[in-house]
C-alpha cells in the first residue's frame, strides 16, 4: 500500500503534510536513464493489455522517455483536465496524511527512482510506480473521483477501526484492477501498470483467478504483498468506480465483522469467475 511509515524513516519532513520539494534539477543522467528503460520497457508492453483510459491519460500527459517527469506541469495538466495536482514526499506517508492528499485531490508521489539493480522488484514505491502507474488514471473523471472519495472514506475508516478492510478495496482497485474491455480484459491498476512481468501475469496468464468484482467479497479478501496476486478483481466497466465512489461503507464493515476472511487464492461458490485459475504459479 502507498500509505504507512516508510521503512527506515525517522522523522517526519518539516512541513507537517509531509511534502518535500521533488529537486528535479538534483536528478542525475543515471537516475533519468532507470527512467528512461523503465518508460520504453512499459510503453511498449502495455498497448493490447492496459485499458483504453490509462494509454490515452499517458498520452496526454507531458511525460517522455528522456527524462524524469516534473510535477509542477504533470499538476497543470492534471487540474485542467480534473483538478488533481502530483505532490512530492520523501517516501511512504502516515495513513492520515496519505488520506488527506487523497481527499483534497493531491497525489502523494515519491522523489526518488529505484537504481538500476532494481528495475523489476521494489519494496516502496518510487516515482515510476507513483507517476507511470497512477497519474495516467488520473486523467479519467471516474478514477479521479473515486480516488478522491477513498481519501475521505480513508479518514472515516480510521476513526472506525476498519482500515484494514477499506485497504483491500485500494489494492483490488486502484493497485490491481482490471476492467472488461474491447471482447477481453485490461489493466487499470498501478501496481500492474508499473510492472513489466505483472503486466502480461495479470490478464495473460493462466494461473491467477479472474472474478467479477463484488466489493463485500473484495473486502473480506487478504492479498499477496510478496508475488504475483493469486485473484484478481475485474470490473466491467471503469464507471462502475461511480457507485464505490459514493457508497456507504459502514454497512459493509458491519457485516465483515462477523463474516469470514478469504484466503488470496480463495474461490468461493457465490463468485462469478470469469477465469479459474490453474493456479501454477503459486503451489501450494
Amino acid at each position: 500500500m502507498k500509505h504507512g511509515l516508510a521503512a527506515g524513516a525517522t522523522q517526519a519532513p518539516e512541513r507537517p503534510d509531509w511534502t518535500v520539494e521533488q529537486g528535479w534539477a538534483a536528478y542525475t543522467p543515471d537516475q533519468h536513464a532507470v527512467w528512461k528503460t523503465l518508460f520504453e520497457r512499459q510503453t511498449r508492453l502495455l498497448p493490447g493489455l492496459a485499458c483504453d483510459a490509462f494509454i490515452e491519460g499517458m498520452r496526454r500527459l507531458p511525460m517522455a522517455a528522456d527524462r524524469i517527469p516534473d510535477f509542477e506541469a504533470l499538476s497543470k495538466t492534471l487540474m485542467k483536465a480534473t483538478g488533481w495536482q502530483v505532490v512530492a514526499v520523501p517516501g511512504l506517508v502516515p495513513d492520515d496524511v496519505f488520506f488527506e492528499h487523497l481527499a483534497n485531490r493531491r497525489f502523494p508521489a515519491g522523489n526518488f527512482i529505484r537504481g538500476a539493480h532494481e528495475l523489476d522488484y521494489l519494496e516502496e514505491p518510487d516515482v515510476f510506480h507513483d507517476v507511470f502507474g497512477h497519474v495516467p488514471m488520473l486523467m479519467h473523471p471516474v478514477m479521479a473521483d473515486f480516488i478522491q472519495a477513498y481519501g475521505q472514506g480513508g479518514l472515516r475508516a480510521q476513526k472506525l477501526g476498519k482500515l484494514a478492510e477499506l485497504a483491500r478495496v485500494y489494492w483490488y482497485t486502484v493497485e490491481f484492477g482490471l476492467v472488461r474491455e474491447g471482447g477481453g480484459t485490461r489493466i487499470y491498476g498501478a501496481g500492474i501498470a508499473s510492472s513489466f512481468s505483472e503486466s502480461s501475469f495479470s490478464v495473460q496468464s493462466a494461473s491467477p483467478n479472474r472474478i467479477a468484482f463484488d466489493l463485500e467479497r473484495v473486502m473480506g479478501t487478504r492479498y499477496r504483498i510478496d508475488d504475483f496476486q493469486e485473484s484478481y478483481f475485474v470490473l466491467d466497466s471503469l464507471d462502475d468506480l461511480l457507485e464505490l465512489a459514493h457508497i456507504d461503507f459502514e454497512p459493509y464493515y458491519a457485516a465483515l465483522d462477523s463474516g469470514p476472511t478469504f484466503e488470496p487464492g480463495q474461490v468461493l461458490a457465490r463468485d462469478h469467475v470469469l477465469h479459474a485459475g490453474t493456479g501454477i504459479h503459486h503451489p501450494i
